[in-house]
Parts: structure tokens; sequence; C-alpha cells
């Protein structure tokens, strides 16, 4: 059976809000066009794998921010996850198994 840890609630506030924040990342980036610059389409047949990409407009400023800032916040959850002084109470051996359990806190 698997164990069962004590998450203190701040580490579980931000595990939630690490996969909040890279949720809208993603889907915000499946939105934007493929270049944040823009740049003319092109199709590559010649290779082992088809590659086709239509013209770029480029990403505005505004969805260059929006990217950034959640980017950032991205990086501030993660480093805050990891480094929770929480991970110093779990044996070495047993980490592995706790980081996978926080990650899946939210789904119980």
């Amino acid at each position: 059976m698997a164990t069962t840890y004590d998450f203190p609630n701040d580490l579980l506030a931000g595990q939630e809000e690490l996969h909040q924040v890279r949720a809208e990342l993603s889907a915000l980036l499946k939105r934007l066009p493929w270049s944040v610059e823009p740049l003319d389409g092109f199709s590559d047949t010649g290779g082992w794998r088809k590659v086709e990409r239509p013209a770029s407009p480029g990403w505005t400023p505004d969805e260059q921010a929006e990217v950034e800032k959640l980017r950032r916040r991205e990086h501030e959850l993660a480093v805050f996850v990891t480094t929770h002084r929480f991970w110093t109470e779990i044996t070495a051996g047993d980490r592995v198994e706790a980081r996978t359990s926080l990650k899946h806190a939210h789904e119980r």
C-alpha cells in the first residue's frame, strides 16, 4: 500500500497553482501563432517527414507579455514546491514517491 503524506497546506496550494499555471500556459501557447516573430510560411517535403507551417503574423506585445508572466510564475512556483522545507522531513529514498504523491494530490 502506498504511503500517505501529510503535506502542508501551502505546499498543496503551491502545487495546485503550478498545475493551473501550466495548463493555462499550455492552452495559450496552443492558441498563439507558431512563431513569435512574423515569418513566411514554408513547406518541406524533401525530408523524412513532411513539415508545413502557414505564415505566422507573430505574437502581439500583449501576448508576449502574457506568456512571459505565466512562465515567470511557473518558475517561481516550481522553485517554491521543489525547495519547500517539507522535503527535509522526508528521507531521501522516499522523496520521489512523496513528490509523485504531491503531484497527484489534487486528484483525491
